[in-house]
């Protein structure tokens, strides 16, 4: 740079910090998702791997004895876990590992609260995974206000007592973590349908919108 160019056409200290901050911000929230989920599934089958896994460096340890160091051992229990969600996968494909899973489900659903909290996040599930129809469909609902849209999953149907006023269950999920969200009781006319798959809805609510078709419906067709 020449000793002739104008201070303005420097980047500002303020600038490059910005640059960098938004460079490697989605590299940081890649390496905190990619954690929490290994952490997540290594703990899980942590129990059983930690103590098995000391009895074989013990017992071996002149060959084996690395095993008992903590990375190691977590690494072997995210294996652990993912093995078993594959083995869960295939099972549940086939005529025994259904039975299991009926008979699973059947022993939930004695357990007071367990049942209500099973019941609900399977059938909440099996609505993420259903292609938009009639009464399981991505739209668009005015929250929190009028001018201001927010897209949801229409979980169920239902009338208003009195008048038979059709309203839809409306399940709005907050970005970047779909699991949480808000149950919007909405009346059906007041809906922004869209013609979006649920896979498209949660890749926009989890990206915070820098996933997205090109274009949303946002007026209803009863107001443009």
């Amino acid at each position: 740079m020449s000793p002739d160019t104008p201070a303005a056409s420097r980047p500002s200290l303020q600038r490059l910090f910005l640059t960098g901050l938004l460079t490697l911000l989605p590299i940081w929230l890649t390496w905190v998702v990619i954690k929490f989920v290994f952490v997540l599934l290594s703990g899980i089958s942590s129990p059983l791997v930690v103590p098995l896994s000391e009895r074989v460096a013990a017992s071996f340890p002149d060959s084996l004895g690395w095993i008992k160091v903590e990375w190691m051992q977590a690494t072997i229990a995210l294996l652990a876990t993912l093995l078993v969600i594959l083995l869960v996968g295939v099972l549940s494909r086939r005529m025994i590992g259904q039975r299991l899973l009926r008979w699973f489900g059947a022993v939930i659903r004695r357990i007071p609260l367990a049942s209500v909290i099973y019941d609900s996040a399977k059938k909440l599930l099996d609505i993420l995974q259903t292609q938009p129809g009639s009464t399981q469909r991505v739209v668009l609902i005015d929250f929190p206000h009028r001018d201001m849209k927010s897209v949801g999953l229409v979980t169920r149907v239902i009338r208003e007592h009195g008048t038979g006023r059709e309203l839809a269950a409306v399940y709005v999920p907050t970005t970047p973590n779909p699991t949480s969200g808000y149950l919007e009781i909405v009346p059906v006319e007041l809906l922004t349908p869209t013609d979006w798959t649920v896979d498209q809805a949660m890749s926009f609510i989890i990206s915070g919108g820098a996933v997205a078709p090109d274009s949303v419906p946002f007026t209803r067709a009863g107001e443009r």
